[in-house]
This record gives structure tokens, sequence and C-alpha cells, in this order.
């Protein structure tokens, strides 16, 4: 498997892959294809499991750190990519078969009330930034596409698998929530 021969490193308040990030990446090896967006790419994980099966990668965060940090892993893992940074869409221009997105899901105060960890704080409810992202990803898809997205019974994904026709691509139950990949087009 891809996965296990990835090798990441993360400092500097770049958050190191967990539960979340090796689901997401499982989904990533199974069914991403063509140009793929890691949007809110942290580490890198997601974009070097896609270039790493032949995709064209596009790293993309808000966090220049986190840039610095992904393609300091892409390097490490021979592969190449674009580096964009974004909050979001906002620097994002190409359309992408793939876009990959593990969002901030965490429950918090509302996101302009100060200071956050951006790579936890999915705002009131955890549904802040992900609700953006579905605001907009339409525009940035090709025809031919899937999103991979994922979310946490803490911010109640089922909501999304009725209302955009998403399947489940992976799950995984921890403790005290359920963890799982939608796959949607």
């Amino acid at each position: 498997m891809i996965v296990d021969d990835v090798r990441i490193s993360a400092s500097g308040g770049v958050y190191y892959p967990r539960e979340d990030s090796h689901l997401l990446a499982s989904a990533v090896e199974k069914y991403a294809f063509g140009k793929v967006l890691d949007l809110g790419t942290g580490s890198g994980l997601q974009g070097i499991v896609a270039a790493k099966k032949g995709c064209e990668a596009t790293f993309a965060d808000i966090s220049k750190d986190a840039l610095v940090q992904a393609r300091a892993n892409a390097i490490m893992n021979g592969v190449t990519g674009r580096f964009v940074e974004s909050d979001l869409f906002d620097n994002i221009d190409p359309r992408f078969n793939t876009i990959i997105f593990n969002p901030p899901y965490l429950h918090s105060a509302p996101i302009s009330s100060g200071v956050r960890d951006r790579a936890l704080d999915g705002g009131i409810n955890g549904r802040e930034i992900i609700n953006s992202f579905l605001s907009g990803f339409r525009d940035y898809v090709e025809q031919d596409h899937i999103v991979l997205l994922l979310e946490s019974s803490l911010n109640n994904y089922q909501q999304d698998i009725k209302s955009l026709g998403a399947n489940i691509a992976g799950t995984e139950r921890l403790f005290f929530e359920e963890l799982v990949v939608l796959a949607f087009r």
C-alpha cells in the first residue's frame, strides 16, 4: 500500500497525521485520480499519496508553515506538486478531478471570536469551515470528479450524506466519535 510507504514529519504547529488523516489517505489511495487538490494540506500526506499513484497534485493551505512542511515531505517522498497559499478556494484557479479535504471539524467558539487553532477549530457545531467548503467546491471540479471529505459524528455528517448523495468511503470508530470519509460527485 502506498500509504504505508509514505514518510511524514511535522513541526512548528503543523498538524501531524492521526487517525483521521490515515483514514482519508486510504480513500485517496483508492479513489483519487487526475488533477488533485489537497485542500488544507497540513503535512501534505493526502497530496503525497495521490502523487505517488500518478496524480498531478496541488497542495493548498492557509498556513505558510504547513506549505513549507508539505513541500519538504513531498521532496522526502520523491514527489512533486504545486504549492499554493489559500484560505479554502481564495487562490485556487484550475479545476480538479479530485478534491481532498480534511477540515477542522471540532466544535469551538465562533471563528470571528479571536485566537484559535486553525487546524482543529471548525467553529460553531464544527461545521463552519465544512459548510463554507460545501458552498464553494462545485466551481473547482471538472465534470468527471470526486470529492473526498473527512467528517465526524461530532458535526453530523449524516446531513451531508443525504444532501450530497454521498457514499461512505471509509469509517473508523474512536472512543468519542466516529470518523467517516464521504465520497461524492
